[in-house]
C-alpha cells in the first residue's frame, strides 16, 4: 500500500497492492492495523454505498457538529472526486483538490474531519463506497454550492450537472454561517 500526501494536509491518496491475473484480481480495500500505521483514522462507524450515472454530482456535502472523516473509492466506473477544507481559522481555507478515482485505479481518498465532500460521474454509471469516522446525523447535515467561485473547482464537466433539490439549494461558503464551519485544530 502506498499512501501520498496532496496539497492539502490531512487528505491522502491511498494505492492499495492488486494482486492480478487471468483470472482477475485482489486486493485489500481496508485493514485497522496497516491504515493506522500509514497515519489513517483507524475507527470508522459506519459504510455507504451510491450508485449514480453519468452527469450525476453529489456534494458539496459535509458534517458539522460531529465531523465525518471519509475514506472513498469507486467500485464500479469512474468519478471526479473533490475536498474542500472549510475549517474556520485554517490556512487553507476554501481550497480544493481533486482527482481521478475508478474502479480501474484503484485509488482511495482519505477525506478529513472538517472538509466538504462531493463527486462527479464521468463514466456511464458509477458505484461509490466510503467509510465514515462519525454516524451521519441529518441535524448537522450541511450542503456547500458545487460552483462556489470563490472556491473555484475545474470540474471537467461538458454541461450542467444533475443535482438534489439540496445541493441546488445548497450555500456558498462565504454566506455560511460560521459557527456552522468546523473549527481549525
Amino acid at each position: 500500500m502506498k499512501v501520498e500526501q496532496t496539497s492539502l494536509p490531512g487528505v491522502m491518496l491511498i494505492s492499495p497492492k492488486v494482486f492480478g491475473d487471468a483470472r482477475g484480481y485482489f486486493k485489500e480495500t481496508w485493514s485497522r492495523q496497516r491504515y493506522q500505521d500509514a497515519g489513517l483514522p483507524a475507527d470508522f462507524v459506519q459504510d455507504n454505498l451510491s450508485f449514480s450515472r453519468k452527469g450525476i454530482l453529489r456534494g458539496l456535502h459535509f458534517q458539522n457538529p460531529r465531523p465525518q472523516g471519509k475514506l472513498v473509492q469507486v467500485l464500479q466506473g469512474e468519478v471526479f472526486d473533490v475536498a474542500v477544507d472549510i475549517r474556520r481559522g485554517s490556512p487553507q481555507f476554501g481550497r480544493w483538490f481533486g482527482t481521478v478515482l475508478s474502479a480501474e485505479n484503484h485509488l482511495q481518498m482519505y477525506v478529513p474531519e472538517g472538509f466538504a465532500h462531493g463527486f462527479c460521474v464521468l463514466s456511464e454509471a458509477a458505484m461509490f463506497a466510503y467509510k465514515c469516522t462519525e454516524y451521519y446525523q441529518p441535524s448537522a447535515d450541511c450542503s456547500l454550492r458545487w460552483d462556489d467561485p470563490d472556491i473555484g473547482i475545474d470540474w471537467p464537466l461538458a454541461s450542467a450537472p444533475e443535482l438534489s433539490a439540496k445541493d441546488r439549494d445548497a450555500m456558498l461558503l462565504r454566506d455560511f454561517p460560521q459557527d456552522r464551519l468546523p473549527a481549525y485544530p
